[in-house]
């Protein structure tokens, strides 16, 4: 237990890191203290009444941002839909029939532009989203930093070559991390947001039934989760089915994620390969971010310092 504020804070503040280092302009926590104080209680609020039915919202918004800040920095561009010069990002494979929450982001700009019209930008309702969500699944809150403007133009093609696959080995992903510069502490911590939120069963059943076309189950995959993973995911299934991202709290934002990988117990490929990829640097840091308090906050010093 006194590793769960640490571990979240961790994933948090890279989170925050990231969304700095990809953001244009000078960002502050105050940017709208003056003319809509009130922005950040009334995102909350909406997401607040969504969750009352649909569990899932936090998850599905925070990946929404993370969706949107991996192509072209974080300017709102994946809520552009197609028009005669558009070509929208929700069109992209990583996107299309996976992402979700727009209505609910539609809801809270209704909300902020009846009380602030024409003040707050989408960008920014997308990362007030993203730490109301945590926030309300029990993880830490954060400051908030404010002041992105939002993008005229979509990048379909960078959003299908950018965003990491569930299906890609390590080197791949960590080599789109470093593109964005993230490094693979960075990795792991992110990928630590997975600890909240579900999966369809076409983003991983090829591990249940036909692992890299061996006709076996993934090995890495531990035999009870494997069984309980088949009972959802039929081998003929129409593959839309949900399953916990995190077996055990599946609807809180903590660090068992961590925990999970140790047990071999991650959802998608590309989680597992943290831990099971033998030799690479992935193991030790996933080790760390679940149970070494002192190195977890040396890291949040360390991206503190890279990132300003």
């Amino acid at each position: 237990m006194m590793f769960y504020f640490s571990s979240s804070l961790a994933v948090v503040s890279i989170l925050v890191a990231f969304l700095l280092h990809e953001s244009n302009g000078q960002l502050n926590s105050t940017f709208y203290s003056n003319t809509c104080p009130n922005v950040s209680s009334i995102v909350s609020g909406v997401i607040q009444q969504a969750l009352q039915s649909d569990p899932r919202i936090g998850a599905s918004l925070i990946r929404l941002h993370f969706h949107d800040c991996f192509v072209n920095g974080c300017d709102a561009s994946i809520l552009l839909d197609n028009n005669g010069t558009i070509r929208s990002e929700k069109d992209a494979a990583p996107n299309t029939n996976s992402t979700r929450g727009f209505n609910v982001v539609d809801n809270i700009k209704t909300a902020v532009e009846n009380s602030c019209p024409g003040v707050v930008s989408c960008a920014d309702i997308l990362a007030i989203a993203a730490e109301a969500s945590v926030s309300l699944a029990g993880g830490p809150s954060w400051s908030v930093l404010l002041g992105r403007r939002d993008s005229r133009t979509a990048n379909q093609a960078g959003a299908n070559t950018s965003i990491p696959s569930p299906f890609e080995g390590l080197s791949s992903i960590t080599s789109k991390f470093s593109a964005v510069g993230l490094n693979t502490n960075d990795l792991v911590a992110l990928s630590g947001a997975h600890t909240f939120g579900r999966a369809q069963c076409r983003l991983f059943s090829n591990r249940l039934y036909n692992f890299n076309g061996t006709g076996n189950p993934d090995p890495t995959l531990n035999s009870t989760y494997l069984a309980t993973l088949r009972q959802t995911c039929p081998q003929n299934g129409s593959g839309t089915a949900l399953a916990n991202l995190d077996p055990t709290t599946p609807d809180s934002f903590d660090s068992n994620y961590f925990s999970n990988l140790q047990n071999n117990q991650g959802l998608l490929q590309s989680d597992q390969e943290l831990f099971s990829t033998t030799g690479s640097a992935t193991i030790a840091i996933v080790n760390t971010f679940s149970s070494n308090r002192n190195c977890l906050l040396s890291k949040l010093r360390s991206v503190n310092d890279k990132y300003g």
